[in-house]
C-alpha cells in the first residue's frame, strides 16, 4: 500500500526529474504574471522612445525655423536671397513642411517672436535684433496606463537676424 501511495504523489517525469502531482498549472501562472510584468515595461519602453523621438523633432524644428527666420530679415531682399522677410504664418508653415511621419502635424504649436528692446529692434525683423520660435507638441501615449492626458512637450531656440 505504501507503494502505491507513492505512485499518486510523485510522477517522475521523462528528464527523471520527480515532481509532485498537483503542481502541472503553476508555471503556467508564473509565467502569465511574469509575462503581464514584461509586455507592461516593453510597452512602457515603445511609448517612451515615442516621446524620445518627438522631444527630438520639436528640438530640431525649433532650432531650424529660427535659423530660417534668421536669414530671412527686413534687408533679404536687397540682397535677393529670399523674396520676402519671414512672417509668424511663413515661419509656421515651415515647421509643419518640415514635420516628419510619426508626429501628428495638427497638434505642432508654432510661435515665433521679436523680443528686441531698443531703437534698432522697434521694427520687427530688424538685422541685429533677436527671433525666438518656441515649438511644442501635445504628446499622447498609446498605452493608457502610463498617461491618459496629453503631454506638453516643448523646445524654443534664439538667434540674431542676420539680414
Amino acid at each position: 500500500m505504501s507503494q502505491e501511495r507513492e505512485s499518486t504523489l510523485v510522477s517522475s517525469s521523462p528528464a527523471g526529474l520527480r515532481r509532485l502531482v498537483g503542481e502541472d498549472g503553476n508555471g503556467l501562472v508564473e509565467y502569465a504574471l511574469v509575462f503581464m510584468f514584461l509586455i507592461s515595461m516593453l510597452l512602457g519602453i515603445v511609448d517612451f522612445g515615442r516621446a524620445l523621438y518627438s522631444y527630438h523633432f520639436l528640438s530640431n524644428a525649433a532650432r531650424e525655423a529660427t535659423r530660417w527666420a534668421a536669414v530671412r530679415g527686413n534687408t533679404c531682399t536687397n540682397d535677393g536671397s529670399c523674396t520676402a522677410p519671414a512672417s509668424t504664418a511663413d515661419i509656421q508653415t515651415y515647421v509643419t513642411n518640415i514635420t516628419p511621419p510619426g508626429v501628428d502635424s495638427s497638434k505642432v504649436t508654432t510661435t515665433p517672436s521679436w523680443p528686441g528692446s531698443g531703437a534698432l529692434c522697434s521694427v520687427v525683423n530688424n538685422p541685429g535684433c533677436p527671433v525666438e520660435v518656441q515649438v511644442s507638441y501635445n504628446f499622447t501615449f498609446v498605452v493608457p496606463f502610463i498617461r491618459t492626458t496629453p503631454l506638453t512637450l516643448s523646445s524654443s531656440s534664439e538667434m540674431i537676424i542676420v539680414h
